[in-house]
């Protein structure tokens, strides 16, 4: 893929997979993101295994993929580099109301639950005044992007 076609491919998806070195194997989870400042932001919760192996190793795997269910057409971007919390508070404020607008744009209220809400919660629910953790892809070593033939 083109550098384009993979900013293309950020910009459109709103999902990725994150893998973590794990103790004995990898662990990989779902998570809602967004691109902002040339940077991918998640949010997570403060509890779970992933805080726990982002605590020992901050190197992580970013999958994003588009697909036909057919795979006739298919693209996918693996992006490796370190996970940081971010501590600036305006930056942190400007993901969370990103991540709450995409969410009541795109995803189901079901998926709060993911962000540690209840499903009853409306996505305004994801607010700065509230502890989010919000963590950004850093330092990335390597961009992979793959596509289908034409």
């Amino acid at each position: 893929m083109t550098k384009f076609e993979i900013e293309r491919l950020l910009r459109e998806q709103i999902l990725c997979r994150i893998a973590f070195k794990g103790d004995d194997y990898p662990y990989m989870a779902p998570f809602q993101y967004v691109p902002m400042n040339g940077s991918l932001y998640f949010h997570f919760t403060d509890y779970g295994k992933k805080m726990r192996l982002l605590e020992k190793d901050k190197r992580v795997c970013v999958e994003i993929e588009n697909y036909r269910p057919d795979l006739s057409e298919y693209n996918f971007v693996v992006l490796r580099g370190k996970l940081k919390v971010v501590r600036d508070p305006q930056e942190r404020a400007n993901v969370i109301e990103k991540l709450a607008n995409e969410g009541k744009q795109r995803l189901s209220r079901n998926f709060l639950a993911a962000h540690g809400l209840k499903k009853e919660q409306v996505w305004s629910s994801l607010s700065p005044e509230k502890p989010l953790v919000i963590v950004k892809l850093d330092e990335v070593t390597e961009t992979i992007g793959l596509k289908s033939p034409e």
